[in-house]
């Protein structure tokens, strides 16, 4: 009889004490991570600073470039691309009054808010009645943290109409060349910019015409209806530069996770104990 006392008190102890250690624990390192996304205007700070990146990559130095990061927004973007056929080299950057929200970050932010709602919805004076309890909110974080992280790490699949039809073409003075498609994107800690390159395919062209699936990053040789046009990919060009923030962000989510992983499995090791004993 003592022993099963002594594990329902330790299980009462856990249920509260411990529990709320790990909330406590879980909305600190939240509030970091929401923190490395802040937004212009939140609050007292004013507007998110902005951060210039360079970009670059071991394999081109056809492209070259500045993106100017602002919270979730591109807010300057200045591109160099030298031409393979004639090295002649050509000039865009964002229009002065353009910014570009790039909606990866938005939702990574509103996934952490969520998660942190959900964990000062829990205060310290709530008491958790049942094990099953605390693993239902465990999960529901769980969920949003792993929303969060995926924005981050998957970025969209689009197809070559779609990278086409996107604003963000309309972006730049002077406007881009009809021959050169661009597309921005978030990957892990990086922020990457693919500039592609195309030419038409000619009416009596003997080429097999297969348009294109959706991809991340697509290869030379994809082709494509636009307009009345059928378009391949020749060349294409993928720059890229680490966010330090990302990183962290990044870092922050898998701890956060795990954290709420170990508390599950220490839940669920006393509640097989004592499933059937609400108190």
């Amino acid at each position: 009889g003592d022993r099963t006392f002594l594990q329902e008190e330790e299980f009462r102890w856990l249920l509260h004490d411990e529990v709320h250690a790990v909330l406590r624990q879980l909305q600190d390192i939240l509030k970091e991570a929401s923190l490395r996304f802040t937004l212009p205007g939140s609050g007292t700070e004013g507007p998110a600073k902005q951060e210039n990146f360079i970009l670059g990559s071991c394999g081109t130095d056809q492209v070259k470039g500045v993106l100017t990061l602002q919270g979730d927004a591109l807010s300057q973007a200045d591109v160099n691309l030298k031409m393979p056929r004639n090295n002649q080299l050509l000039h865009f950057a964002f229009r002065e009054d353009k910014q570009w929200k790039l909606q990866q970050i938005q939702d990574a932010r509103n996934h952490v808010s969520q998660a942190i709602y959900l964990l000062t919805s829990r205060d310290e004076s709530y008491q958790f009645k049942t094990g099953a309890e605390v693993l239902k909110l465990m999960d529901a974080v769980m969920l949003q943290l792993t929303r969060a992280r995926n924005r981050l790490t998957t970025p969209a699949t689009l197809t070559l109409p779609e990278i086409a039809a996107s604003g963000l073409t309309r972006m730049f003075a002077p406007a881009l060349p009809s021959d050169l498609l661009v597309n921005v994107y978030i990957n892990l800690n990086k922020l990457c910019l693919t500039v592609y390159q195309l030419h038409a395919l000619q009416p009596n062209s003997t080429k097999n015409f297969r348009p294109a699936g959706g991809a991340v990053l697509h290869s030379p040789g994809a082709m494509f209806e636009w307009g009345s046009q059928r378009l391949e990919v020749s060349h294409v060009h993928k720059v890229e530069c680490v966010v330090p923030w990302l990183n962290d962000a990044l870092v922050y989510f898998t701890v956060s996770l795990q954290l709420c992983q170990q508390l599950k499995d220490k839940v669920s090791v006393f509640s097989s104990y004592w499933s059937y004993r609400p108190f």
